[in-house]
Order: structure tokens, then sequence, then C-alpha cells
């Protein structure tokens, strides 16, 4: 079987927007949702500035039930609740507390922790000999699955349920397996995407590596810096981002809006040789994921229009671009607009890539191209590899046909998605 794969439905909860609309209209705004941490500040952290979710509690209270909120203290459940729900309802898709489960739709809902506050709360528990005291939800909130259990209890589902885990690859690795879930006949719905805890549990060991910026603690929204000759260290995140995978034959019986199309993709690995380290890439396996993308989708190198890059505002971010020039092997005039999110919400870590993917189906469905911001200042390493003109700092409003979206991880892991706007 070889289905069609469509996207009906988006959710997103980001530093710079929890909803749909407010987080759209900040992407093609250039609005930044990194703000002063004082709890980074009060802990001595070098970088005290961090993309975060602003939730009321009114708000959440709408995802949980009154026993679920007593002892609940996991925000990437939280964020991955919210934007998993409501992708599912965007998508025209109702939440039923039917008896038997809905066989046909499942979930792959990554995460790279679970729970890592509700794990220390534990700790001090038992460490206090309070053991008894612990409850009944921290297993659910602290293991890995944790996100995807509460999505498919929610929603009733009874297909794959599953969270998987590759770092900053986790989002558009989800989608991608969710991809061939469906197109292989094994499921008609999946809802696919990827959730990260936010604090100084989950940020502090990324500061204690010196790879954070610690520049701009007095100017959090200039923090982010991709592509830009000052930048200094990426700005932790936090967040979810879900999508809405769907077979076109189930998107048409039922009328459904259609985003875009997921044409295929890559996943692979540096296998930690060559230039390739546990946080570092291997070059070669970035230009064969990306060539490898191309070919799974059917498309040229020369027919996409815009790269959404991985670009964390680190030392990486031109060997990132010379990688997507030396695996398209376009001419540099030929070269594609290339964007990141990152300047707007920092690096949300395992929930990068699937809050980004959602940007960029609605750069595809909407016709435009968020702005770079922060990159007044463009890298003079990345000028002499491809055109300034590539690289758009104000918002673009233009049709878009084929979109790639690239997100790089730690253990040397790379995944390449290929979207493409649906037509008939």
């Amino acid at each position: 079987m070889d289905n069609r794969v469509v996207i009906t439905g988006l959710g997103v909860c980001a530093p710079n927007g929890t909803t749909l609309a407010e987080f759209s209209e900040a992407i093609k705004n250039g609005i930044s949702g990194i703000r002063h941490q004082p709890d980074l500040e009060a802990l001595n952290f070098s970088c005290q500035i961090a993309g975060k979710p602003e939730l009321s509690e009114e708000r959440v209270s709408q995802y949980f039930t009154p026993l679920e909120l007593r002892n609940l203290n996991s925000s990437g459940i939280v964020y991955g609740v919210i934007a998993g729900l409501d992708a599912w309802k965007d998508a025209g898709l109702t939440i039923e507390n039917n008896d038997e489960p809905d066989w046909n739709s499942g979930t792959i809902f990554g995460a790279g922790t679970s729970g890592i506050d509700k794990f220390r709360w534990a700790i001090n528990k038992i460490d206090d000999l309070e053991i008894r005291k612990l409850g009944s939800s921290v297993v659910i909130q602290t293991m890995a699955s944790g996100v995807s259990a509460f999505i498919s209890g929610k929603l009733g589902l009874g297909n794959q349920v599953s969270t998987n885990s590759s770092a900053c690859a986790t989002g558009a690795e989800s989608i991608l397996l969710a991809y061939e879930r469906i197109k292989t006949g094994q499921a008609t719905k999946m809802l696919a995407g990827s959730t990260s805890d936010s604090g100084p549990y989950i940020w502090g060991g990324f500061d204690a590596m010196k790879v954070c910026t610690f520049k701009h603690n007095h100017e959090p929204e200039k923090g982010s810096r991709p592509m830009s000759e000052t930048a200094s260290g990426f700005v932790p995140g936090s967040g979810a981002g879900a999508l809405v995978l769907e077979s076109l034959e189930s998107a048409l019986a039922r009328e459904a809006k259609i985003y875009g199309e997921v044409l295929g993709g890559n996943i692979n690995s540096g296998g930690q040789r060559g230039l390739g380290t546990m946080t570092a890439p291997n070059p070669v396996a970035v230009q064969r994921c990306i060539k490898a993308a191309l070919q799974n989708a059917g498309i040229k190198a020369s027919e996409i229009d815009v790269i959404n890059g991985h670009l964390t505002a680190t030392t990486k971010d031109a060997l990132e671009i010379a990688n997507w020039k030396e695996a398209l092997q376009l001419p540099a005039e030929r070269f594609p607009y290339i964007n990141s999110l990152k300047g707007m919400i920092g690096h949300c870590i395992a929930a990068s890539g699937s809050i980004e993917c959602v940007a960029s189906i609605l750069e595809l469905s909407e016709g435009f191209i968020f702005p770079n911001i922060n990159c007044e200042d463009l890298s003079v390493e990345i000028k002499t590899l491809i055109p300034e003109k590539s690289i758009p700092q104000t918002l673009i409003q233009q049709p878009i046909n084929i979109l790639a979206k690239a997100s790089f991880g730690f253990g040397d892991i790379n995944a390449c998605v290929i979207f493409k706007k649906y037509t008939s």
C-alpha cells in the first residue's frame, strides 16, 4: 500500500504563542518569546534567559481533570497534551469517551525527558524516608512514554501509541515515523509531535556544557542569534508542537481542511565517526540525510522553495549551511530561502523539531516566509557560502510549494522531512 499522507491539524504550545493563532501572528512579525528567568539568575546560571510557554491555571484546567491536576508536576506533559489535543480539535476530530478505542488512530509523541521536576520531588521524598507519600502519579509522570500515554487516554487511541526520543531530532523523527505508519496502511490517522520540559533541572546541563549564551541576560529578546556573526551560544527553550497526519482518502472523505502534504524524508546517523561526535554532526551523514530525503520524496533540489533549518546560534551554523549547499549542489544564486525559528523561541530541545514543523506548515498553507531575527550582522563565513538574499530578515509574502525541514541532534543523529503544498 502507498497512501498519500496529508496534514489536517496543528497544535502548538510555544514560548511566543500557546495557540495556533497567537503563534502564527508571532512568527510572521518576528515576535520573541524569550524572557529573563529569575530562577536561573537565583541559581547563578551563566545563561539567565529562556523561552518558556506562558500558561494560566485556567487554560491548563481545560485539558486535565481536577484529580490529574492535584499532583501534576510535569511541564512537558502539560505542553504536549495541550498541543496534541489542540491539533486533534483543529483537525475537526472529536474527543469522545467511548468504550471502544479508535483502532485506526494512534500517536507517536516524542520527549527528551519526562517529569524532571516530579522526579526530583520524588527523590527528595525518598531521601527523607517518606516513600509512602510518593503517591500514585510519580510513575506515569516520569516514565519516558508519559506524554503519549496521557494523550492516548484522553483521545482513546487504539493504534500505535509510542514515545520516540532522539535528542533534538525527536520532533522531525516523530513525523516521519507517523508518516510511514499511514503510508503503509497500518493507520489512518496519527498524532505526531514532541515536547520538552522547562526549568533549571532540564537546562542546567546545557549551561554546564557552556553551549548557552551568557552575553544577553540584560536583553533577552536579542539573545538567540542564529546565523549571526555575534552568536554566542543557544538560548534554551521548551514547549510542544503537534500535527495530525492522515491518509488523503480519509481526509477527503470527511472533507477535512488540508494544510499540506508529507512527501517523505530520511532519518540517519553519522555513527560518531569521522568528524561526528556525541555533540557534533558528521557532515557526510548530514549531507546523505538531505540527499536521501529528496530521493525518498521524489523531488529535485531545485524544487525546494524554503529550508527551515536546525540553526541553533552556535559555531555549527556555518557548517550546517555548508552541508545544505553541498547536498543540494545548486548554484549560489539558486539557493533557496532559509530560516530559523530559534531566533524567536530559543532551542526547545526535544520539542524544537515539532514546533518548527508547525511553523513550516503554516508557511506552506498561508504563503509566507517568516523572518530571521537577530542576524542583522550576518556571519561572515555564511556570507561566503550563500547569498544574503537567501536569509530574509523581514516577512516575505509569497506562495510556497515545497519546504524542507531538518533537525540534527546530540548523538550524531539527523532527520529531514519534505513538505509540499497540497494539490489534488
